[in-house]
């Protein structure tokens, strides 16, 4: 018995440790790929990751959130075989690893569909999230109090946020923290006070499915994907993934898949604008 017992702990050592492996044989020779990173990039890659996954029986793709910097810190840590960022690498952050272009998008000022509102400009977006304006009044005539939707910290689009309207994390008075595009979407859209900032194209492809919420023109540009792909849009930014030193075997099969021209239709599926344009 005691055999035995000791066998059945070592094998459940054993699977565990599989588990926590980026990448390797699986379960009947399968492999696996993980991806970790930002919340931004993770439904574009699990689009792709999923059409891979057809072309290449036997293949995983596995595809975690976290932020920016937590694909980062996995790749260069190895939990992780690629990373998905979404902002510039600092030079620091650049050293050892190699930086692959998925796309581009934009992030942008979200309302619910029902406020009058339809645009913005930077004086009153720092504003609003300062706690300078707290009522809707002095924006679109309705008395009501402004509920600010804010970004958790590890994600790139809170960074790109507090560069571009020159604000400290410190002085943000937030009513709700959120962890990703999709959070932050479904909290503005439940709420007629509510006002939010996320990616362009998680939010022209919420809206294309229904969901109660409009983006606002900023700084006096439309804030469409079309905007992102022309440059016209002032808050841009790229959509990359990436490896600690040249990708090898599975990882750099997987990158070449998803830069390839043949699968840009998923890419504008998504509402991200690929690397071409």
């Amino acid at each position: 018995m005691k055999f035995r017992l000791g066998s059945f702990i070592l094998l459940l050592l054993f699977l565990y440790l599989q588990s926590c492996t980026p990448s390797g044989d699986g379960e009947s020779g399968q492999q696996k790929l993980t991806l970790t990173g930002a919340s931004t990039v993770a439904p574009l890659v699990s689009a792709l990751g999923k059409r891979f996954e057809e072309q290449n029986p036997g293949i995983r793709i596995d595809v975690q959130t976290g932020g920016s910097s937590r694909g980062l810190a996995d790749v260069q840590q190895g939990l992780s075989d690629i990373g998905m960022v979404s902002r510039t690498l600092t030079a620091e952050e650049a050293v050892g690893m190699e930086v692959f272009l998925l796309g581009r998008d934009g992030i942008s000022i979200i309302i619910h569909a029902d406020n009058p509102l339809t645009e913005i400009n930077s004086k009153q977006v720092k504003a609003i999230s300062t706690g300078q304006i707290q009522n809707w009044q002095s924006l679109n005539k309705i008395d009501a109090p402004i509920t600010f939707v804010h970004r958790a910290e590890g994600h790139s689009t809170l960074k790109k946020f507090l560069e571009y309207f020159g604000v400290n994390n410190s002085q943000v008075k937030a009513d709700v923290v959120i962890g990703d595009n999709q959070q932050g979407i479904k909290t503005v859209a439940g709420n007629p006070n509510a006002i939010g900032y996320v990616s362009i194209g998680a939010a022209e492809y919420s809206m294309q499915e229904g969901v109660s919420i409009k983006l606002l023109a900023l700084d006096g540009v439309e804030a469409t994907s079309e905007a992102v792909a022309n440059g016209r849009f002032p808050l841009l930014r790229q959509l990359t993934l990436v490896t600690k030193g040249q990708p090898t075997g599975l990882a750099k099969q997987f990158i070449a898949f998803v830069q390839g021209e043949e699968n840009y239709d998923i890419i504008r599926l998504q509402k991200f604008v690929p690397p071409e344009n």
